[in-house]
C-alpha cells in the first residue's frame, strides 16, 4: 500500500470536518437569526378575549427597526359540516378531503417566502377589501377534484378565487398541505379563532431580532403587553457551539479509527524491506555492524515515509476543502495548529510502525541471514 495515499484520507477528513461544521453552523444562523416567533396568550383574560392582536393594524405596520416582515396566522374557525369542495355544495362529485385552512395576512406569505410557480400571492390590499382569495401548495392543487372548476375552489358555501400555486418555501413548511386565505375574510364569515389561538411571524434583519422580540408585544398592544408573547431565538454562538461539539467527538473518533486501521495496513511496508533485504543486514552484521546500527538503518526510513505521506495528505486535504468550498461558495474554515500538527502526526505515526520492522531487522542473525 502506497504510504502517501495511505496518509491523505485522515488529513481530508479532518480539513473537513472543520469545513461542513462551519457551514452547518452558517445553514443555523440564517435560519434562526432572522425570525421572531409569537403568540397571542390573551393573558389572564384569554377566556374572555378570543383575539389579542389589534384588528386593522397589521403587525409589518408597526415602526420597529430590523422589522423586514410580519404576518399573523391561525387556523381557520370551520364548521364540523364544511368541507373544501372544487365545486358547488350539492355536487358530490367535488367533494376532496378536508385540508388545513389557514387563514393568514399577506405578511405571513412575505415571511415564509413560497416560490409562486402560477400567479403572485395576495397583498394587503386584499387584506383591507376581505378578498376571498386563495393560496394552495402544489401538492394540493394536484389532488384529484381540488380544482375541477378552476380557478376557484369552495370553502363551506364560499367561492375562493385561487391566485398563487407555490412549490416550494422558505418557512413554515406546514403551509404545503394548507389552504391560504386573508386572516380578515376568515375572520368576517367564520369569526375569529376558537380551538387554537392566532400566532405571528416575524422576519427580522441580522441582529435585530433579540430586541424586536422584546419590543414587538409593547408596540402591537401598549395598552395590555401581556396578552402578546414572542419568543427571541437561540443564541447563535450557542447553537454554533453546541453544533460543534455534537460532530467535533463524532469526526475525530471516525479519523482515529482510520489512522489506526491505516497504520496497521501500512507496516507491512517496512516489514516487506526487511525481508527483502535480508542478505543485506547479515552482510552488514558479519563486518561488525551491530543490532543498533540495523535499528538506526531502518526506523529514518519509516519515519521519513511518515513525513512525507502527512505533508502530502495535508496538502492535498487543504486542496480539497478550497475546492469544495469554492463550489459552494462557503469559506473554508482551516486550522493553523491542525495544518501543522498533520505532518507531525504522519511522522509519529512513521516512528510507531516502523519500530516493530526495526526490531526484527536487528534480531536477525548474520549467518543464517548469509544462509538464506
Amino acid at each position: 500500500m502506497n504510504r502517501d495515499a495511505a496518509s491523505t484520507g485522515p488529513r481530508r477528513r479532518c480539513h473537513e470536518r472543520c469545513t461542513t461544521v462551519a457551514s452547518i453552523d452558517i445553514r443555523f444562523n440564517r435560519l434562526t437569526a432572522t425570525e421572531v416567533p409569537g403568540e397571542d396568550t390573551g393573558g389572564l383574560d384569554a377566556d374572555h378575549i378570543p383575539l389579542a392582536f389589534p384588528p386593522g393594524r397589521r403587525p409589518q405596520d408597526v415602526p420597529l427597526n430590523g422589522v423586514e416582515a410580519a404576518g399573523v396566522y391561525c387556523k381557520a374557525r370551520l364548521a364540523s359540516d364544511e368541507s373544501v369542495r372544487s365545486s358547488p355544495v350539492g355536487d358530490s362529485t367535488g367533494a376532496v378531503s378536508r385540508p388545513p385552512v389557514i387563514a393568514a395576512s399577506s405578511g405571513v406569505l412575505a415571511v415564509a417566502r413560497p416560490h409562486f410557480i402560477q400567479g403572485r400571492g395576495y397583498d394587503p390590499f386584499h387584506d383591507a377589501h376581505h378578498q376571498s382569495v386563495a393560496v394552495i401548495g402544489s401538492w394540493t392543487a394536484a389532488r384529484p377534484g381540488t380544482l375541477r372548476t378552476q380557478p376557484a375552489l369552495f370553502i363551506g358555501n364560499t367561492a375562493f378565487t385561487v391566485v398563487d400555486i407555490f412549490d416550494h418555501i422558505k418557512r413554515m413548511p406546514d403551509l404545503l398541505l394548507s389552504i391560504i386565505i386573508p386572516r380578515t375574510t376568515a375572520e368576517g364569515i367564520w369569526g375569529p379563532p376558537q380551538d387554537e389561538r392566532a400566532k405571528m411571524l416575524v422576519s427580522t434583519q441580522l441582529g435585530a431580532a433579540s430586541q424586536v422580540a422584546q419590543e414587538a408585544a409593547l408596540a402591537l398592544r401598549p395598552d395590555h403587553p401581556e396578552y402578546l408573547g414572542a419568543l427571541p431565538p437561540p443564541n447563535p454562538k450557542a447553537r454554533r457551539n453546541a453544533v460543534s461539539s455534537d460532530l467535533g467527538p463524532l469526526f475525530l473518533l471516525m479519523s482515529i479509527v482510520c489512522l489506526v486501521i491505516e497504520a496497521v495496513g501500512i507496516a507491512n511496508t517496512p516489514l516487506v524491506a526487511v525481508m527483502e533485504r535480508v542478505g543485506e543486514i547479515g552482510l552488514r552484521r558479519a563486518l561488525g555492524a551491530r543490532a543498533l546500527h540495523i535499528t538506526w538503518q531502518f526506523l529514518p526510513e519509516s519515519a521519513a515515509l511518515g513525513l512525507v505521506g502527512g505533508t502530502a495528505g495535508t496538502s492535498l486535504g487543504t486542496a480539497v476543502v478550497v475546492g469544495v468550498s469554492f463550489h459552494n461558495e462557503w469559506t473554508p474554515v482551516l486550522d493553523v495548529a491542525t495544518l501543522a500538527a498533520a505532518p507531525a502526526l504522519g511522522l509519529a505515526t512513521g516512528l510507531l510502525v516502523g519500530l516493530y520492522s526495526s526490531w526484527r531487522a536487528s534480531r536477525i542473525q548474520p549467518v543464517e541471514a548469509l544462509r538464506n
